[in-house]
Formats: structure tokens, C-alpha cells, sequence
């Protein structure tokens, strides 16, 4: 038996949606949690996003591991959807509408081919749909597009409701939640066992069997306190959303993707456009250029809303690394630490595989497929390549 498979204590560090996600499911296994956030529950990328679960648009080039974890995250979706509703008593707006990939021009339909044949492979059910079945799923969009990759399984969530839902969810769980905790200012192993934590907003020290880092793009922080290389680095992302007007034909049936943005309908009567990124450090501003690249791919494609005003705009940071994938895994300490961040764009559609994995962790060392499954995604990774680096430049041949 593996000497974390007990009840333990657990810190979570970060309170967006994979922060909760981590706690929600290591508290429903009898771990004894708390989530400690430096700010507000969701403040960041989380309550910032569009809440698409849109593996086969997300990744068109082939099934690497990250797709391998996103598609079987969607997977999960249906039971962890059920469960936090179910627990929190609140609605997540989850709409299993499909998505449609637009094909502006005739030379995009023999690639188009290639990823359908690809995708089916892993049970898209990919369908391509010609202009005038476009016109009839969808009869406000622009008469210029030429068809459309019809993907079945896609969908997408409320974000804000998701992050409230399953904040409550934590609660009635037992997890206890400290918002405002401020910046990390020491992360040790105790002497006597666990960890302990100091944090600049807290006034007294937390200490726990384990810690799970969930810091977003705040994770480069951490590296002075865990001896490793994490480069992630925020990306923003700008949103904006639009009221319905008089002229709306009706509501869009699906996520709809282009190669200038996307759009969905909300329950609330919204469409929301996204999402023009740009590299701005931790700025969360929104600039007329960033939200004016969204509004001209309006006008282009959804003539109805065309000359219309967004009606909010925001933006969030996305936690992007060096090589588009995430880290999830052992993070340093002996075992105590572990770290799930750097999600970029797909933190709503990986939060139940990220849960999932952290808390098999927690309980215990996974099986071996599984921990062959998680080698992409290891915190240390960037360490080891960066040492490697160094040892090769300082040797003579």
C-alpha cells in the first residue's frame, strides 16, 4: 500500500477552475482540503473564458498526447457535469450543441478531408456539410462561406456558472476556502512531516500532508521555491459579447469557428465573440485593436450583427507554455508536491482529467500506463531539458 493511499490534509494554491477542480475531487475521495487563493475564487483566465469543450477544433494537426488528454477530458464531462450540479444545486448551462468549422474557400476542403479522416479515426463523427445544408443549420451566417466541418461532440459550458458552481460544490464538500491569501512567501517541508506554507495575506502558517500547485500563469513564481524551470508565461485573451438585436434572425444553433474568431449563443441571450491574444504581460486591459480584430470578423461573418456595438468586453490571462502543454505531475518535496497549471486556452475542457489525475496521485502512485500517460505533462520537464543544455555547452569534444 503506497503511503499517501490514507486520508490526508491537502493545500490547494489557486482558486481558478483547476484549482477547484483539483479540490472538489481530492475532498470527494475523504481527503481533508483547503483552497487557498490569492485573490478572488475564478478571478483570472477562469471566469475570463468562453467555456468551449472543443477538442477536434482545438487540435487539428493529429492525435499527440495532448489531444489524447483534452478528448478523454470530454469524456468525463457528462458524469463530472451531473456530479458538481448535483452537489452544488446550481445549473452550469452546459449546451451540447456541436460545432461548425467554417470553410471560406474551396482549397479548404481537401484539408478539411484529411483532419475529418483523422479525427473519425477517433470517434469525431465528423461530418462535412455543404453550403446549403450550412445555410439551413445556420441561417445567419454569411452567404460567403462555402461549407462547414460539422463536429457533433463538441459543446461548451457557462464559464462564470461553472467557476460559482463549483466553488459551492467545494463548500458543501467540506473544502475550506481563503480568498485573499496573497503571494507564496515560503513553501518548506517540515521537519516533523507535510508541508507548511506561509502566505502574505494569511496570519497564520498552513501545513499540510500534500500541496497542489494550481497557480495559472503565476506558476514562474514558483520556481525559487521548488528548484524547478516553469516557463509559463500569461497570453491575453480579449472577449467580448454581443446582445441579440431586432434584426437576429435567431440565436446560433452551434459554437461556430473561423479562422478570425468564434461564437456562441448563451442562454442569456448573448453571443459571445472570441478571441483576439496578444502577449501583454500581466495587463488585463481591454484595447481597441484586440476587441476591433473581433467586431470586423462580426461584421464579415454574421451580417446580422453587423454595425452592432459589443456590449461588454474583458479579458484574461491564459497560461501558456513553451511547448503548448500543460504540467501535471510531481512538482518536488518528496512526494508532497504536485502541480497542475500551464492549461493556456483549455482549462474548462481539461478540468475533469486534471482532477481526475491529481487525485489518483493523492491516493496513490497510478499504474504504469498511466504514469507513462502523464510523462508529456511533467512539471520538471523544461528542468531536465535545461540541464541538459548546460552540460552540453560546457563540454569539450
Amino acid at each position: 500500500m503506497s503511503a499517501y493511499s490514507r486520508r490526508q490534509s491537502v493545500i490547494v494554491l489557486g482558486g481558478g477552475i483547476i484549482g477547484l477542480s483539483c479540490a472538489l475531487e481530492a475532498a470527494l475521495r475523504g481527503h481533508r482540503v483547503t483552497l487557498a487563493e490569492p485573490g478572488r475564487i475564478g478571478g483570472q483566465a477562469s471566469g475570463a473564458a468562453a467555456g468551449m469543450l472543443a477538442p477536434y477544433s482545438e487540435n487539428p494537426e493529429g492525435a499527440d498526447a495532448f489531444f489524447r488528454l483534452s478528448l478523454g477530458s470530454l469524456r468525463l464531462y457528462p458524469e463530472w457535469i451531473r456530479s458538481v450540479e448535483e452537489i452544488s444545486g446550481m445549473s452550469v448551462e452546459w449546451e451540447r450543441s456541436g460545432s461548425l468549422n467554417i470553410l471560406q474557400h474551396e482549397a479548404d476542403l481537401l484539408p478539411a478531408e484529411g483532419r475529418m479522416r483523422w479525427q473519425n479515426g477517433w470517434g469525431a463523427g465528423a461530418e462535412l456539410i455543404d453550403k446549403d445544408e450550412l445555410r439551413g443549420l445556420e441561417p445567419a451566417l454569411a452567404e460567403e462561406a462555402v461549407g462547414a466541418v460539422y463536429l457533433p461532440e463538441e459543446s461548451h459550458v457557462y464559464a462564470p456558472k461553472l467557476v460559482e458552481a463549483l466553488a459551492a460544490a467545494c463548500k458543501r464538500t467540506g473544502v475550506q476556502i481563503l480568498e485573499h491569501a496573497g503571494t507564496v512567501e515560503s513553501l518548506h517541508r517540515s521537519d516533523i512531516g507535510g508541508s507548511r506554507i506561509a502566505m502574505s495575506g494569511l496570519p497564520a502558517v498552513l501545513a499540510a500532508d500534500r500541496v497542489v500547485l494550481c497557480p495559472g500563469a503565476w506558476s514562474s513564481a514558483y520556481e525559487q521555491h521548488l528548484g524547478l524551470n516553469l516557463p509559463v508565461h500569461p497570453i491575453r485573451g480579449q472577449i467580448c459579447s454581443y446582445s441579440s438585436p431586432a434584426q437576429w434572425r435567431e440565436p446560433l444553433r452551434h459554437i461556430v469557428f473561423t479562422s478570425q474568431a468564434y461564437w456562441v449563443s448563451k442562454r442569456n441571450g448573448t453571443v459571445v465573440c472570441g478571441a483576439s491574444e496578444d502577449v501583454a504581460g500581466y495587463e488585463t486591459s481591454v484595447t481597441e485593436h484586440g476587441i476591433g480584430r473581433l467586431t470586423r470578423a462580426t461584421d464579415r461573418f454574421l451580417p446580422d450583427l453587423r454595425g452592432n456595438k459589443p456590449a461588454f468586453g474583458w479579458a484574461g490571462l491564459r497560461p501558456a507554455t513553451p511547448d503548448g502543454m500543460p504540467l501535471i505531475g510531481a512538482a518536488g518535496g518528496k512526494g508532497e508536491w504536485l502541480m497542475a497549471a500551464g492549461h493556456y486556452r483549455n482549462g474548462i475542457l481539461l478540468s475533469p482529467a486534471t482532477g481526475r489525475l491529481i487525485a489518483d496521485l493523492l491516493d496513490g502512485e497510478p499504474d504504469e500506463k498511466k504514469l507513462a500517460g502523464l510523462a508529456p505533462f511533467a512539471p520538471a520537464r523544461f528542468t531536465a531539458r535545461q540541464g541538459s543544455k548546460q552540460a552540453t555547452a560546457g563540454h569539450i569534444y
